[in-house]
This record gives structure tokens, C-alpha cells and sequence, in this order.
């Protein structure tokens, strides 16, 4: 375990890494003695500074839920992050590419809450209650990190959420089958992955339902109107500058953004 000293120091240069674009070392390798409980410790030391500075919470994401992704990264095990109002870009929007550091794009569908969900052990059913619509998302996951760390630094790091693109076609839970739902990632008009939804902890469901009785054990409630991520089913390409990225969900719309040519 580290110290409050220490964990208030990595919070602070994870915090000054984004904002400055000068990336630093997984909090792994300068503090080896990090846990999973500093992690999260850290994940919200930075929140606190994020929304001190004006930023605003609004929502959280699964990261890692499909056997695909957490076989690409090499962890073993879902995590969680914040999610803040600068980080969501507009429907067809661009990012600018010497904003991000490492970037990949995943493709999930993201849960729009109209009731809390803040319980120890929720179900499906009180997810599905809670639930107000889906929507189809690209997720631009992106580190403040100069190269891979591990499972932990990922926590401490709002689970390496760099961007979010989120459609604007919402269907209601009880309309669709949302196992079943397929997904498809496309990078400058070809399809680079195929999947389907249930790859997602067998349900998107079971990964919010994981989310939020994650949450609850640090005393975090979700809240009407969050938006949480339920992670992505199909392995994440890195991305490019000058590249197009359009996410189809059959029955649920579709998703797209564009990277900026300003490569540096």
C-alpha cells in the first residue's frame, strides 16, 4: 500500500500528464508497491481534481469485460473509470490527433441511466429498470502513460478512456435484444471487426450490473442521466492520423468520428 502522500503525488501527475500531453511512467513501475485498492484510490484523487478544476462527471465505463480485449492487453480482470463533459465529442465530430498518445477505438453500447443504480449485488432486472435507453458509442481509449502497464495503472487511470463518440439513435432495452446486438468497426470505409454484444460478460447487462456493485464498494452511486460504457466486443485497432472511424450496431444505429491530420 502506498501512502496518502504518495497516492495524492501519483494522482497529481497523472492529472498534469493529460492536461500538459506530457506522459509519464505507469505509476507500476515508479511505485511498486501499488495495490488494486490505491489504484482506485488514485482514479478518484484524480477525479477530485478534475471536477475542482470545472470538469464534470458524467458517467463511467467497463473496461476489459470481453476475452478478446483483455487478451489483447494481457490483463485477467474488467476495471472501471470516470467519465468527464470534455471527453464526449460530438456525433461526427473530430479529435484532434496531437491530443491523444496511444489511441485505439472500440466500438460498445452505452447505457443512458433515468433511475440510480446504487446497491451491493444489483441483477440484470434492476439494470434493466434502471436503464432508460442505449445508445451506440466508439470508445477512444487512450493512457497518460508512455508505454503499457499493468491492470492497475489502467484503474488509477479512468481505465485508459481518452474519448467518447455516442450516437444518437436510442432504443429501449425492452425493444431489443441486446445480446444479440452486432456490432462492426470501421476504419476509413473497411470492416476491421466484427462481434457481437453478449462477448461483453455474456450480457451488457452483467457488465453494468459489475460496475455498479464495484462502484458501490467505494461508495460511488450511479445517477440518473450517467452514461456507462459497457465495454467493447471486438479487438481495438490502434488509430492514425487522418483516419475515419464509423461503429454500426445492427438495430441500434451507428457512431463515427474522425482523427485529425495534425499529427506532430
Amino acid at each position: 500500500m502506498l501512502t496518502d502522500i504518495e497516492l495524492h503525488q501519483c494522482a497529481r501527475a497523472l492529472y498534469d500528464a493529460e492536461r500538459d500531453r506530457e506522459w509519464i511512467e505507469p505509476l507500476s513501475t515508479t511505485h511498486p508497491g501499488l495495490d488494486k485498492a490505491d489504484a482506485y484510490r488514485i482514479s478518484t484523487l484524480v477525479t477530485g481534481l478534475k471536477t475542482a478544476a470545472g470538469r464534470r462527471v458524467v458517467g463511467h465505463k467497463v473496461g476489459l469485460t470481453s476475452t478478446v480485449m483483455r487478451e489483447l492487453v494481457g490483463f485477467d480482470e474488467p476495471d472501471y473509470g470516470s467519465m468527464f463533459d470534455d471527453w464526449v465529442v460530438p456525433e461526427s465530430g473530430t479529435i484532434p490527433f496531437s491530443e491523444l498518445n496511444k489511441a485505439r477505438a472500440e466500438i460498445e453500447l452505452a447505457f443512458v441511466l433515468g433511475k440510480p443504480l446504487d446497491m451491493p449485488r444489483p441483477t440484470a432486472a434492476d439494470v434493466i429498470r434502471a436503464t432508460e435507453f442505449v445508445l451506440p458509442s466508439i470508445e477512444i481509449v487512450d493512457s497518460r502513460f508512455r508505454v503499457r502497464g499493468t491492470v492497475l495503472d489502467s484503474i488509477a487511470d479512468a481505465a485508459t478512456c481518452g474519448r467518447v463518440v455516442l450516437g444518437s439513435r436510442p432504443r429501449r432495452l425492452t425493444d431489443i435484444d441486446v445480446r444479440a446486438v452486432v456490432g462492426t468497426l470501421e476504419i476509413d470505409g473497411e470492416v476491421v471487426a466484427t462481434g457481437t454484444a453478449a462477448e461483453s460478460m455474456g450480457s451488457p447487462v452483467n457488465a453494468v450490473a459489475w460496475l455498479a456493485a464495484t462502484l458501490h464498494d467505494f461508495d460511488v452511486a450511479l445517477q440518473p442521466g450517467h452514461v456507462v460504457l459497457s465495454g467493447s466486443f471486438v479487438r481495438a485497432p490502434w488509430l492514425s492520423a487522418g483516419q475515419d472511424v464509423v461503429a454500426r450496431f445492427e438495430g441500434c444505429g451507428s457512431a463515427s468520428v474522425s482523427i485529425g491530420r495534425d499529427a506532430q
